[in-house]
């Protein structure tokens, strides 16, 4: 019988932080059981992972189709793995490349911080910014144009879209199935919508829709990629910055990413968790 995990990560209480699914076990199921699974849960993604020489063969499943790296379901996979193992530095390797996950926990709650994958970006052509907009119901007035859209990675391809306004954000709004067919075409697993309120602090709301998930509550590999971007395109240095995603669902989250000077090297996402 397989045991189904569910850990709420970047919150520190129930009502917030976005939920996932996590299944150890001794193998990892075939991708048709881990799929069938992630779509019973109903979350946004499910971690599979089961040891595999020095680490951990780890998997994500959205409901609707695999993911290549999640940030919340590494989170909420360093917690459940804390409870099994105890705390530690846990080694996770992935379809595409191999990062790090380090965790513990006190007072009940979970605290970890994944190492991503390299990062990288590149500029994103006017046609399918234009389309963005249009899709989510924006102008290029909404855009705030001290920060460049960009196609961005830490494990995963997002689109970034700077918006002037918290007032804009929050109008975010698209249909599901439009913005399945958009993200799939140009290869996007979501689109990151990001309000700057200080050089530091940023407000994010980001559509879900190849996954079949609308929103998503708090988006750990975006938020690993933005730092990225943020660094290798020059717009910061060395440092770190506080992502607010999810109030706009009623689902509070704070992601914290640290990053160092080097273009292209790897972020580190830290967040507390609960178990659901």
């Amino acid at each position: 019988m397989t045991t189904i995990q569910r850990i709420a990560a970047f919150t520190d209480h129930g009502a917030g932080g976005n939920p996932a699914g996590v299944v150890i076990g001794d193998v990892l199921p075939d991708a048709e059981q881990m799929q069938r699974i992630a779509a019973e849960v109903g979350f946004s993604e499910t971690a599979f992972a089961a040891p595999q020489g020095a680490g951990w063969k780890t998997r994500y499943y959205s409901p609707e189709t695999e993911v290549p790296f999640c940030g919340h379901a590494t989170i909420a996979l360093g917690a459940a793995l804390v409870r099994a193992k105890g705390p530690g530095r846990y080694r996770l390797f992935l379809a595409d490349g191999e990062i790090e996950v380090e965790a513990g926990e006190e007072d009940g709650r979970g605290r970890s911080t994944l190492r991503s994958l390299p990062t990288r970006n590149e500029a994103v052509p006017d046609s399918v910014i234009e389309e963005a907009l249009t899709l989510f119901g924006y102008f290029r007035d909404d855009l705030d144009t001290s920060l460049p859209p960009r196609r961005m990675n830490a494990g995963a391809e997002h689109l970034f879209i700077p918006l002037n306004s918290r007032e804009r954000l929050s109008a975010m709004n698209y249909d599901l199935e439009a913005g399945r067919e958009f993200m799939r075409r140009h290869g996007f697993v979501t689109v990151a919508f990001v309000w700057r309120e200080t050089v530091g602090l940023f407000h994010a709301r980001n559509a879900f829709a190849s996954g079949g998930v609308l929103e998503d509550p708090a988006t750990g590999a975006a938020a690993a990629a933005l730092a990225g971007m943020l660094r290798d395109t020059g717009i910061l240095t060395e440092g770190q910055i506080t992502i607010l995603q999810g109030s706009d669902m009623g689902r509070p989250s704070r992601l914290q990413v640290r990053y160092g000077t080097e273009v292209g090297a790897p972020t580190f996402v830290s967040g507390e968790s609960v178990a659901m």
